[in-house]
């Protein structure tokens, strides 16, 4: 039903009387995935073609199937199902599993829970069914394929159809050819036959359906470390009132962050409105905080810099703050006194640049555990956690070691030097000569051999020239890929003062015949 009622509420306009069949192409043939309830009272049955579907019934409407228009929609049914626990996992294609436990005094038990759930999704034209369980499987196969009323959960589990466990064709079929129809007759059955026959598997999925084995769900989003909500009998509809009840759940977080001796890293401010849509708006500092004015300005500022607007539409019955990251913050000196003045002003402006630019936007420089140039640093988003990996410390005065400029992928060049390790004593970079008047090195770099990994560089050009000191040089061809090879940099400066990184790739007669060279960057 879930294909049929997102159609149709995407086409309210549209006659709810003519029967509708969802259709996509498989094997060559045109077939039905899925109907509308009027095409299913009409007696047609998922997986029939389109001609035979319509040979039944002549007034059956197509429409092309869109399963991934059915995922946006599960999601968004599951976004509003937030309201009544954290623990929400999707089950495909038409499913949505709730943990309630620990949730449902809220609600008045669990039948009241469930009645609150049926009456919100009915009241924008879902067809719902639901099951309450002790396993999430059986929740599933309960809601799913339940026809009658049992006397408890246990006899109604035992009386489901083998196909609850939603097993392969193969194997269900070889089921009921073996008599087994029922989960019933299934558990009837010692175990270690079903094994060896159907696989261990199809045994263990059947104790989860009948809480024979422990088992939870993986909810959609991690719960986070503190939240925050105001719920409302009559929905507010003025978008100032729902940022207003924001600002104060910050205040509250603030407060209960500063009794913990924490700040948050991330802010997630929900917006529930009476329809079932959710909006949510975030935003992220670069440390942890519990500021109430900074974390506000940050929303309203992200909120400023929405291209949609939030629509209160019939009104928001809920609003709730969410804090997923919370850190330890230790106390910090007075600006008098030094401190953090630096430090804290610098965070606030990449926080409040990434809120405005986009998270991806405003990024920093991260040292990476590796002795591969062009893999020693990244580029992370800037309010990310900042990296216990220290940069590597530099004397005062000390020259650079490495270039501030590096090409990716490094150029090849053609050089003229000496076999088997010699440095560099002319080389032709972009159609220009240079004259190796200094340099320094070589700095050896063997590659990483404990990853299983190919090198791409650049083809070397095909008048790359080596000598040795009796020999002229002599012309090799373009290299293929190859694995790491050991490198050999020389930092070198040409006649008019220009300083260049090269290395040599592959050691003379122990990796390779046919050394190439590179230019990997640019001092300053």
């Amino acid at each position: 039903m879930l294909t049929s009622d997102r159609w149709h509420a995407r086409h309210s306009a549209a006659p709810d009387d003519a029967p509708l069949g969802f259709v996509e192409k498989q094997g060559g043939a045109v077939r039905i995935v899925a109907l509308d309830p009027h095409a299913l009272r009409l007696g047609l049955t998922p997986g029939l073609t389109l001609a035979d579907a319509r040979a039944r019934v002549p007034e059956l409407a197509a429409v092309e199937h869109d399963p991934h228009a059915d995922r946006l929609w599960l999601e968004r049914i599951a976004d509003g199902c937030d309201r009544w626990t954290p623990m929400v996992a999707l089950d495909p294609p038409d499913g949505v599993t709730l943990d309630i436990t620990g949730c449902a005094h809220l609600a008045g038990g669990e039948t009241a829970l469930a009645a609150q759930i049926e009456q919100r999704l009915g009241a924008g034209r879902l067809h719902l069914r639901h099951a309450l369980a002790g396993t999430p499987e059986a929740g599933q196969a309960l809601a799913r394929f339940q026809t009658a009323p049992a006397a408890d959960e246990h006899h109604a589990v035992r009386r489901l159809s083998i196909a609850a466990l939603r097993l392969e064709v193969e194997v269900e079929t070889a089921l009921r050819r073996a008599g087994l129809k029922t989960l019933g007759d299934l558990a009837a059955r010692p175990t270690a036959p079903l094994a060896a026959r159907f696989g261990a598997e199809m045994v263990a999925t059947l104790h989860r359906v009948l809480g024979h084995a422990d088992s939870r769900i993986s909810p959609r989003r991690a719960p986070p470390a503190l939240v925050f909500e105001r719920r409302f009998a009559e929905p507010i509809a003025r978008t100032e009132d729902a940022l207003a009840v924001l600002d104060a759940l910050v205040l509250e977080a603030a407060q209960r962050l500063e009794e913990r001796h924490e700040g948050g890293r991330r802010f997630i401010g929900c917006f529930y409105r009476s329809d079932g849509a959710v909006r949510e708006v975030a935003v992220e500092t670069g440390l942890p905080t519990r500021d109430f004015a900074v974390t506000s300005r940050l929303f309203r500022e992200r909120i400023d810099a929405l291209s949609d607007p939030i629509d209160p539409g019939f009104g928001f019955d809920l609003v709730r703050l969410a804090v997923p990251v919370a850190e330890p913050v230790g106390p910090s000196q007075l600006r008098l006194e030094g401190g953090r003045l630096n430090e804290e002003a610098t965070a606030a402006l990449v926080d409040r640049l990434s809120t405005r630019l986009g998270r991806g936007r405003v990024r920093r420089f991260a040292p990476r555990d590796t002795h591969i140039p062009e893999q020693q640093v990244l580029t992370l988003p800037a309010v990310d956690a900042a990296d216990p990996l220290p940069w590597p410390p530099r004397r005062a005065g000390e020259p650079p070691l490495r270039p501030l400029h590096l090409f990716d992928p490094p150029q090849p060049v053609e050089v003229l030097a000496e076999v088997p390790d010699g440095p560099p004593r002319r080389f032709r970079w972009q159609r220009a000569m240079h004259e190796v008047t200094r340099f320094e090195g070589p700095e050896r770099i063997a590659g990483e051999w404990w990853r299983v990994a190919i090198e791409r560089l650049p083809d070397p050009e095909p008048s790359v020239a080596h000598r040795r000191p009796d020999e002229e040089a002599h012309s090799l061809a373009p290299l293929p890929a190859r694995p790491l090879l050991t490198r050999d940099y020389f930092r070198v400066e040409d006649a008019r003062g220009r300083r260049f990184w090269l290395f040599r790739q592959g050691l003379y007669e122990r990796e390779t015949n046919r050394p190439a060279w590179y230019v990997h960057g640019l001092f300053a």
